[in-house]
C-alpha cells in the first residue's frame, strides 16, 4: 500500500465540513454525524463509521479521502461542491434532516423539539438532525440567524434553557445572547409560567 499523501483540512462551513485538499485540489469534505465521521467525495456520500479509540475523527476520514485520491478513485472537485450552503427557509420544514432515519422515536422526538423551539421563538430552516449536529435558525425575537445545536439549547434536569440564546452578530445587530436577560424571560411565555 503506497504512503497516505499529504492533505490538509480547510476551514469548515457552518455543518462543519471541512474541505480537504491535496496540494491545490480540494479532493472532497469530512464531517461528523453523530458518532460516525462521513465522507464527501466525486463518488458521492459514504459513513466510514466510528474512528479508532484515540484517533482524531477528521484526521481518519481526511486521510482516507486522501489514499482513495492517490490511487484514482475519487477525483478534484470545486470547494461549492463539498460545502453546505447556508439553507433558505422554504415552508413547510421537513419533520427530519434527510439523513435521520423516519421511525417513531425519531418522529416523536422531532415533534416535541419542533414544539420546544416554537415555544421559545425560534425557526428551523431545515428538518430535526438529532441532538449533536448543527441546525440553521433563526431568533424569532431579534432575527439572527445560524447554527444551533438541540443539545445545547434545550433546558437541562427540567429546567427551561438558557436565556442566552445565540452569540452577537452585527447582521442585522443584536446583543450577546439576543435581548438581554430580562427581555428574553419576558418575550418568551414559558419563562413566566
Amino acid at each position: 500500500m503506497s504512503e497516505t499523501p499529504t492533505f490538509r483540512l480547510g476551514t469548515p462551513d457552518w455543518e462543519c465540513r471541512y474541505p480537504v485538499l491535496v496540494g491545490g485540489d480540494v479532493i472532497g469534505a469530512a464531517f461528523r454525524w453523530h458518532r460516525d465521521w462521513l465522507i464527501l467525495s466525486s463518488e458521492g456520500e459514504r459513513n466510514l463509521g466510528r474512528p479508532e479509540k484515540g484517533e482524531h475523527g477528521v484526521d481518519m476520514a481526511a486521510a482516507r479521502l486522501a489514499d482513495m485520491y492517490a490511487v484514482g478513485r475519487v477525483t478534484a472537485m470545486s470547494l461549492a461542491d463539498v460545502v453546505a450552503p447556508v439553507p433558505v427557509l422554504v415552508e413547510p420544514v421537513p419533520l427530519l434532516h434527510p439523513r435521520m432515519p423516519y421511525n417513531r422515536r425519531n418522529v416523536d422526538t422531532a415533534k416535541a423539539v419542533l414544539a420546544t423551539l416554537k415555544e421559545h421563538c425560534w425557526t428551523p430552516y431545515t428538518g430535526f438532525p438529532g441532538s449533536d449536529n448543527p441546525w440553521w435558525q433563526r431568533c424569532d425575537l431579534c432575527g439572527w440567524q445560524g447554527p444551533r445545536y438541540w443539545s445545547h439549547q434545550r433546558g437541562r434536569n427540567g429546567q427551561q434553557p438558557s436565556t442566552h440564546r445565540h452569540p452577537a452578530s452585527t447582521n442585522p445587530p443584536a446583543p450577546a445572547g439576543c435581548l438581554g436577560d430580562e427581555k428574553v424571560r419576558a418575550a418568551i411565555a414559558a419563562y413566566r409560567d
